[in-house]
């Protein structure tokens, strides 16, 4: 059934270009990019945050002042000069915003924290935090990890400082030593070990420098909205991006509220969907589309290669590792340590059961839990699935998990409603945070929405998921890589071909491992496959990743627990990568040989993920190839004038072959997102497009409703099983042209052969509708103009 809110949504947004806008990239700097937006073809610019943020954020999320536009990014005259460039542009504006939590790393930066560490439970924002006053003070977890820390606190100008630390001093509570004075305040400064253990605030996820909001309060609602609602109801901006919702005690209830605030707004959700599992019927038009990374990703991948992957997994490790074990394991140990301070204020909740057997079936619970939370009316069955594991690897806990499940089930009790919050803090810093980087069996799976057990996405699934996403959620996000993806989508479609050449990898991989061997074999296995992926790395990129890949990972080293040894051997692995001139030579050799079908399993994603059903984003500077990997590698800047200068030659009737420097790349996403703006009745359906012959297995096309997109998969085995042949394509016999070279083809069947014999991806259009528009280039300039090029 449709979700029912969106006929009220009238904003249209026909896609979307995410720039990270932050100090050194700020509101000026982004509207200079408008002109370049709208040559690109996208309809809306999408921001990152733009509330006042902590200083010196480069992300945002960490908003300190929901009142005005970050003073760092150019304040409300630089907001109204970017909202003055993208209308001259006829460009639209789609903002992200944060109601979970807000910034609390530097109090003073933030006035209603700041009031709240000055006057306790009298403060007017008492409130808006998500605290548990009845447990007494305030905990602050800043202090050096020493019994004798509290004493370097100094007293300057009426404040508590604490090295850079500043704290307030409530009235009348001033005299004395440093110490002394401590001890009278509202808050007390602890060890930052304490943070996950007895913290008297929730948190978004382990962090301690963002406080949960309790925006299920209207007034707080109110306040922390104002701004941004200002800006809708002026028509400065068309669409929202809500960050997390998952983490408010009632999301639907939000949203309604959100919904009702801003009745014609385009709202869609940052919420992560497991494997089959439906977004629930919120008043939105849609998620910011990890759901179709996971599909469009995995079509790209052969599944037929899944028990090969498995072998060598156990081969490389000297074990067979179940995910469902290891991400059960990642996610009690996420309950019972990250998030303790979590789990005790829950078991709390329930007076009358023993406190410790509670905390263990909560955790228990959370653990098995099957996605990150659930919803009225599914949350039940998930809840049940939940209980079922739970007492299956914990019968000794029957009682408290009887008596605990029975409480889950009375929506009217707290500890039903803050329960949820818990199980989505646990699946995101237990699978995505630590057992994404544990389960090295092939990476390209370990991204945010995915399910890495699920080993590739047949053609038949993934066009019954667009099918179903073009009924239900038609104007949802699609996306292919943002700042919180684990790696670049580029790095991505490399890592695919190696499911096509599983023995070669398996040799090469096992070869390089014995000569340079990990004490970690696992990590030692997702560091090979990330080289690969990103060669041609800098070093100091891939040293940075290595060491938080590692730390995240919580086998070898961690963050709390840094283990130097193990580091200096993951850095001299790294670096016998650049120093060692047989490894590097083999490294750039295996790279070069699988870099090819790479790029076409590239420009196929990006085709696929353009053109089917919802709204298809591009993230910054994925327009070309881009090798990045997980933040903060993906908030690298940008060069936006070679992608100017390329676009412009493209414009001019250069046609690029697929190596040139991401130009191929380049065309089919001006081409499409010009296509779809200016033609968008040609995608306004879904319908699989049937190819017959030898090679139909590896093509992939549907038809939008007039616009047909075509792309090459597995294209590894297509070139060992001879090519295209006289493998066609169904059509329906009028004349359509492909619009990133210009050919126009006729009849009921096109040749694969004669389709794909320049891109491995077309995008096919009713001659007729073309006619009149310059979504092409001339077709008598699109021969190439570089003869190095044309020999490639």
């Amino acid at each position: 059934m449709p979700a029912q809110p969106r006929p009220d949504s009238t904003a249209t947004v026909g896609s979307t270009y995410r720039v990270q806008v932050r100090p050194g990239f700020d509101l000026d700097t982004t509207a200079a990019l408008a002109d370049w937006l709208a040559d690109l073809g996208v309809t809306h610019l999408y921001t990152a945050p733009l509330l006042t943020a902590t200083p010196g954020s480069a992300h945002g999320y960490d908003v300190v002042d929901h009142r005005a536009t970050n003073p760092e990014l150019g304040g409300e005259a630089g907001r109204q000069r970017l909202v003055r460039a993208l209308r001259a542009a006829g460009l639209g504006l789609v903002v992200d915003i944060v109601p979970n939590h807000a910034g609390v790393a530097q109090p003073a930066a933030n006035p209603a924290w700041w009031d709240v560490l000055r006057r306790g439970r009298a403060s007017t924002y008492a409130d808006w935090f998500d605290i548990d006053w009845e447990r007494g003070r305030l905990l602050l977890p800043v202090l050096a990890d020493s019994p004798d820390a509290v004493d370097d606190l100094k007293l300057v100008d009426g404040e508590l400082r604490y090295h850079e630390h500043r704290f307030p001093v409530a009235d009348g509570t001033g005299d004395g030593s440093p110490r002394e004075v401590h001890d009278r305040q509202h808050y007390q400064l602890v060890s930052w070990r304490r943070g996950d253990t007895e913290l008297t605030y929730r948190r978004f996820f382990a962090v301690s420098d963002l406080a949960g909001l309790r925006v299920e309060d209207p007034a707080v609602f109110d306040a922390t909205h104002a701004e941004v609602l200002r800006w809708v109801a002026a028509g400065e901006v068309d669409g929202i991006r809500v960050d997390h919702p998952d983490g408010l005690r009632d999301p639907a209830g939000y949203l309604a509220r959100l919904r009702a605030a801003a009745p014609h707004a385009w709202l869609v959700v940052e919420k992560i969907l497991e494997y089959g599992e439906e977004l629930p019927d919120w008043p939105v038009d849609g998620t910011t589309g990890y759901d179709a990374l996971a599909a469009v990703c995995g079509l790209f991948v052969d599944g037929r290669a899944e028990g090969d992957f498995t072998a060598l997994d156990a081969r490389l490790t000297g074990h067979h590792t179940s995910w469902q074990d290891l991400t059960h394991a990642t996610k009690l140990a996420a309950a019972t340590r990250l998030l303790a301070a979590e789990l005790g204020r829950l078991a709390a909740l329930a007076p009358d059961l023993d406190r410790d057997a509670t905390r263990a079936a909560l955790a228990e619970l959370a653990a098995c839990f099957p996605v990150y939370r659930g919803y009225p009316p599914h949350g039940a069955r998930h809840l049940a699935a939940a209980r079922a594991e739970a007492g299956r690897r914990r019968p000794d806990l029957t009682a408290t998990l009887d008596a605990v499940t029975a409480l889950l089930r009375r929506p009217e009790h707290e500890l039903a409603a803050r329960f949820p919050q818990l199980t989505g803090a646990v699946m995101a810093k237990g699978v995505e945070d630590t057992a994404y980087y544990r389960w090295s069996r092939f990476v390209a799976l370990n991204e945010v929405g995915g399910s890495p057990a699920h080993f590739g996405v047949p053609p038949a699934e993934f066009h019954r998921f667009a099918a179903a996403r073009q009924v239900r959620w038609p104007a949802g996000m699609t996306t292919l890589s943002t700042h919180d993806t684990k790696r670049g989508e580029d790095v991505r479609a490399r890592l695919a071909v190696l499911a096509e050449l599983p023995a070669r990898w398996a040799e090469q991989v096992g070869d390089w491992t014995a000569r340079v061997p990990l004490a970690d074999p696992a990590f030692a296995h997702l560091v090979w496959q990330t080289a690969v992926g990103a060669w041609p790395i800098e070093r100091e990129r891939l040293h940075a990743y290595v060491e938080k890949a590692a730390r995240e990972a919580s086998v070898s080293t961690s963050w709390a627990d840094p283990d130097p040894t193990f580091e200096r051997d993951l850095h001299a692995l790294v670096d016998r990568m650049y120093d060692d001139p047989q490894l590097h030579a083999e490294i750039t050799g295996f790279v070069d040989a699988v870099t090819p079908a790479g790029w076409s399993n590239a420009l196929g994603q990006k085709l696929v993920q353009l053109a089917m059903p919802g709204v298809p984003d591009t993230y910054q500077g994925t327009e070309l190839w881009e090798n990045s990997l997980v933040d903060p590698d993906n908030r690298r800047p940008v060069d936006f004038a070679v992608r100017r200068e390329l676009l412009a030659r493209l414009d001019a009737g250069w046609q690029p072959a697929v190596a040139a420097d991401g130009a191929a790349k380049l065309l089919v996403v001006s081409r499409t997102l010009r296509l779809r703006r200016d033609h968008p009745e040609l995608f306004d359906g879904y319908r699989p497009v049937a190819a017959h012959g030898p090679a139909a297995a590896h093509v992939v096309a549907f038809d939008r409703g007039g616009a047909v997109a075509v792309a090459t998969r597995l294209p590894v085995g297509l070139a060992r099983d001879g090519g295209w042949r006289d493998t066609r394509l169904s059509m329906p016999g009028n004349s359509v042209t492909d619009v990133f070279t210009g050919q126009v083809y006729s009849g009921s069947e096109l040749l694969l052969h004669d389709l794909l014999d320049t891109y491995p991806v077309a995008l096919l259009a009713p001659t007729a509708v073309l006619a009149p528009t310059a979504v092409l280039a001339p077709t008598a300039l699109l021969a190439p103009t570089d003869p190095a090029e044309a020999a490639a």
